[in-house]
């Protein structure tokens, strides 16, 4: 019989300890998402996956910040964040460091994730807002896109479940080259 495991034998990192771990060399995007629960989830699963950076742009709201935190469950403190007034600085700035650029958004010649490979690459992931998504402004100084393949009625995904998906599906590739 499956037995639930108790907090303490989940053997989790400290914050020390995660601080020092070698992080996925992946940068999360967020431009103009306008949800707090949102970003409190974006920072607790870049957490769980050991995301690089998140870096939150425009309206998107920053810590510290109590809606946040309720998502976050103290993410905030660990995954590394920083702030750019527009997506287009931030994509400027990852540029210059050597990311590749990827939105995460449904478009014309987009890559569907199942068939993603830039895996050893240093990425940059875009995420867009609730309503319109990632900026098409954004899109243009790209490297590519990403699209999560759906079948339903519906062709949209919370930000938090793309972020979800996404991020674990790098993660899971991580993990196969370890083996």
């Amino acid at each position: 019989m499956n037995q639930k495991l108790k907090n303490e034998e989940l053997n989790r990192l400290s914050v020390d300890e995660f601080k020092h771990t070698v992080k996925q060399a992946v940068v999360v995007v967020l431009d103009n998402v306008r949800s707090l629960n949102n970003v409190g989830s974006a920072f607790r699963t870049a957490d769980a996956f050991l995301i690089e950076e998140i870096i939150l742009c425009g309206v998107t709201g920053t810590p510290p910040n109590k809606e946040i935190e309720k998502t976050a469950l103290g993410a905030t403190s660990t995954v590394k964040w920083s702030y750019f007034k527009t997506t287009l600085d931030a994509a400027e700035f990852l540029t210059q460091k050597k990311y590749k650029l990827f939105a995460v958004e449904q478009a014309t010649k987009s890559t569907p994730l199942n068939t993603f490979n830039s895996f050893d690459e240093k990425i940059a992931l875009f995420f867009g807002n609730e309503v319109y998504g990632v900026e098409q402004e954004v899109i243009n100084v790209c490297d590519g896109v990403i699209e999560i393949p759906q079948a339903g009625t519906k062709h949209s995904l919370n930000i938090s479940v793309s972020i979800g998906i996404v991020l674990w599906e790098i993660f899971r590739h991580s993990l196969k080259k370890e083996l």
